[in-house]
């Protein structure tokens, strides 16, 4: 949605505050398009601090759906958004600002879709768990270890010692 901010960069000392809609129903991350449970309507609050110059801060709660980066399984993930950013009128701004806004300014208008989606980017965990003891999933079969043991055969050999491994093997008899 784009909200026009032609009023507010004229007006010193300007203040308007807004209830943005905000629909989504998926949010792609890194080209997997992850669902939306819930999303509630972006508190916007627009004040002017200059000629040219406006501070947008804004509120939103977004509840997406994530998988769980050992197990697979689904994770319920609240972003609890709040922040602020610094916007310029167009014909104010630097080649700098400019670039910095491009991301979410078009001309005189800040679309919120842009702004809310760069912020969700910044603010993806690390890693996501379905919980903190996660065992994950057994690479040989794909058995989900939170459920139960496959009893498949785990052993890892230990890599510094593959050359002792390979005089053993090179001299076994057939």
């Amino acid at each position: 949605m784009l909200v026009n901010l032609t009023d507010v960069f004229s007006s010193e000392g300007r203040v308007i505050e807004k209830e943005v809609p905000f629909e989504c129903s998926e949010l792609p991350y890194e080209g997997v398009p992850y669902p939306v449970r819930e999303c509630s309507p972006v508190q916007l609050k627009l004040t002017n601090i200059g000629i040219g110059k406006v501070v947008a801060e804004a509120a939103v709660k977004i509840s997406a759906v994530l998988l769980c980066d050992r197990c697979l399984s689904e994770v319920e993930h609240v972003f609890d958004l709040q922040f602020s950013r610094d916007v310029v009128s167009p014909d104010k701004a630097s080649e700098e600002e400019l670039e910095e806004q491009e991301g979410f300014m078009e001309g005189y208008e800040l679309n919120i879709d842009d702004l809310i989606n760069n912020e969700i980017m910044t603010c993806w965990p690390m890693k996501v768990l379905c919980r903190q003891d996660c065992k994950g999933i057994c690479p040989v079969c794909g058995q989900d270890l939170n459920e139960g043991t496959c009893g498949c055969d785990t052993f890892v050999p230990d890599p510094r010692m593959a050359a002792i491994m390979d005089v053993f093997n090179a001299n076994k008899e057939v």
